[in-house]
């Protein structure tokens, strides 16, 4: 099972990586801005997805003027129209997210969102953020015997971006130095 589920992380990945590296370079040029700037990156996970906020703020591979979105005690940071923000969710039409990004869009708050992009779907994240990330990720990734699928690695599709992004803000601040 293991080589199975491995075969279909990696070609996710690949997957990702040849039809949204345009996305990803405007996506990291976007989060540059804020760097550069006087501006933060703030970051926002759904559920679990949260552990792209831990790592791009206090993991091994942060983030340069990364934060997290939301206070410990759940209220939304200040924001400036100098700040970048970060949405992950597992789908285009996750409505708590889509909620979020509304009040960032009436803030005139930039922002970039990853999430799977389902087809089909009017008014989704993709259309409400400046920037979307499809991350391709729609269904588990494993057939069961009984038709069923399992293996939803969402948080590692999510990571795989975050990482995409990090290596290509860096890349750019370096040209810039």
């Amino acid at each position: 099972m293991m080589k199975i589920f491995t075969t279909q992380v990696t070609g996710h990945f690949n997957r990702i990586l040849d039809q949204e590296e345009l996305q990803i370079e405007d996506s990291a040029r976007l989060l540059a801005q804020a760097v550069v700037g006087a501006g933060s990156i703030y970051i926002y996970g759904h559920r679990e997805l949260h552990g792209v906020v831990v790592e791009a703020t206090i993991g091994s591979e942060r983030l340069d003027s990364a934060k997290p979105l939301f206070k410990e005690n759940g209220d939304l940071v200040p924001l400036t129209s100098a700040d970048r923000i970060l949405l992950f969710s597992y789908t285009s039409i996750d409505e708590e997210t889509i909620t979020l990004a509304k009040k960032l869009q009436e803030k005139g708050i930039q922002t970039i969102g990853v999430s799977a992009l389902m087809k089909n779907e009017e008014n989704g994240l993709d259309s409400i953020t400046d920037l979307h990330i499809d991350s391709k990720l729609r269904q588990p990734l494993i057939p069961d015997d009984d038709g069923s699928r399992y293996g939803y690695p969402a948080l590692m599709v999510a990571l795989y971006v975050y990482y995409a992004l990090r290596f290509t803000v860096k890349e750019i601040l370096s040209e810039n130095d």
